[in-house]
């Protein structure tokens, strides 16, 4: 397949008149600027790179928007979790497959075109586990596959309710699983889902408050070692403090110490580092995972966005408890909220001249495929062919010049949405509707 693009962002800014070979399994032969058209399907706007979004808890959709009253004591994310497990408590496989596919299609539609599913919720409302262990995950897999994104399947290892050891609360008996759980489920996926490009299954703990040193180190040793491994990490001030009190360091000087923390790693949050932290997580080439609504949500803080990436940090965007499911929110989100830290504008662009919607754009689509164990990201052969094509009858983006279109992609628009979406060589958007 060969289709054209009048204009397109490749990873060294935007190109005129780029031809792209699509090969049958989906990926990118050859990426031509300066090409005639010829016979190509002849693209409608501008192209860029699809956004993976590297982390997701589906079923926290259905809550979006639904634990926003104060409560007696106030509130802040320990209250929001109590809300947050009595919805878990409610859903089974079939429950769970008709909310992920609906958010993953939502998630298609503003133009994430692979998703990281950090999963947690295994086992029955009772606590007790499904005659197939993976059941809940071979759900969010085929929600996935229905829509039309790509997933990255996270099983996550869960053992404890604190940093101490002390065991689970009754709320979160749904999560409980053991280092061999989840091996066995990821092992059982991987083989399942072996010849299916479009599902990677990595391994995940659900933070430092959840499991041992010595869990967390077999689940790691018990991994292939080219699988992704996510956790949660100084997410919360609380959680810092009852990290160092149990183990006696900060959660990620802590993990940069005992593991060999590279780039197959994404730190979700990242939150609340001190510089030391900060700037070796940036030169370890692990992903920091952003997600500014669901960290602005829960009132977690903010990430120390621009000294990290002046460290050479590499990161990407999460929809997180999918309060909103929009690319555009996330990377807006995270330089507006360094911009009122700072007080002043352009945070994330690291030079003169240098665009703040291009930059993190391009970084987080990079990022966010790494931390997806996918190849995507950028257009570039041997890439898959995972972009999505603006909408330049939208406004801002009507008569916008190349250097301003993802710019006003990302800052101006009220409603950004691609007009279409490609995953991995199919067009699963048209003219904004999800193929079905």
């Amino acid at each position: 397949m060969r289709i054209f693009a009048p204009l397109a962002f490749l990873p060294g800014g935007w190109a005129p008149d780029v031809a792209f070979e699509v090969a049958p399994d989906g990926l990118l032969l050859e990426v031509r600027p300066g090409a005639p058209a010829g016979e190509a399907e002849i693209l409608d706007g501008p192209v860029v790179p699809g956004m993976p979004n590297l982390h997701s808890h589906a079923f926290q959709r259905a809550m979006a928007g639904s634990a926003e009253r104060r409560g007696a004591s106030g509130d802040d994310f320990w209250t929001w979790r109590e809300a947050m497990y009595a919805l878990a408590a409610q859903l089974d496989p079939a429950t769970l497959f008709v909310l992920a596919r609906d958010v993953y299609r939502a998630m298609l539609s503003a133009g994430y075109t692979a998703v990281a599913e950090f999963h947690y919720l295994h086992r029955d409302p009772g606590g007790a586990w499904y005659a197939d262990k993976a059941a809940m995950s071979r759900a969010l897999i085929a929600a996935a596959k229905e829509a039309g994104i790509a997933i990255c399947l996270l099983p996550a290892l869960y053992a404890h309710a604190d940093a101490d050891g002390s065991p689970l609360r009754a709320q979160q008996r749904r999560f409980a699983t053991g280092v061999d759980d989840v091996l066995e489920i990821a092992q059982t996926l991987r083989t399942a889902y072996a010849h299916d490009p479009d599902v990677v299954v990595g391994v995940c703990a659900h933070s430092l408050r959840a499991v041992t040193p010595d869990e967390l180190r077999a689940l790691i040793d018990g991994s292939p070692r080219d699988v992704p491994v996510h956790l949660h990490a100084a997410e919360q001030l609380r959680e810092v403090e009852g990290v160092r009190a149990a183990l006696g360091a900060r959660p990620v000087a802590w993990l940069l110490a005992e593991h060999a923390v590279d780039a197959r790693w994404c730190l979700v949050h990242a939150t609340h580092l001190d510089d030391g932290e900060r700037d070796a997580l940036a030169r370890s080439g692990a992903i920091a995972g952003l997600c500014p609504t669901t960290e602005a949500n829960l009132g977690d803080g903010l990430f120390s966005l621009g000294p990290y990436l002046a460290a050479g940090g590499a990161l990407g965007i999460g929809s997180d408890s999918n309060i909103s499911v929009a690319p555009v929110e996330e990377l807006r989100w995270l330089e507006y909220g360094q911009r009122l830290v700072a007080r002043r504008r352009v945070v994330a662009a690291t030079g003169p001249g240098a665009s703040a919607g291009e930059t993190l754009y391009a970084r987080a689509a990079r990022g966010g495929a790494q931390a997806c164990g996918v190849r995507a990201g950028e257009l570039v052969p041997g890439a898959r062919a995972d972009l999505i094509v603006l909408d330049e009858r939208a406004a801002p983006l009507a008569g916008a010049p190349p250097g301003e279109l993802l710019d006003r992609y990302v800052f101006a628009s009220d409603r950004a949405a691609p007009r279409h979406v490609m995953v991995r060589g199919r067009w699963r958007v048209r003219d904004g509707c999800v193929a079905r």
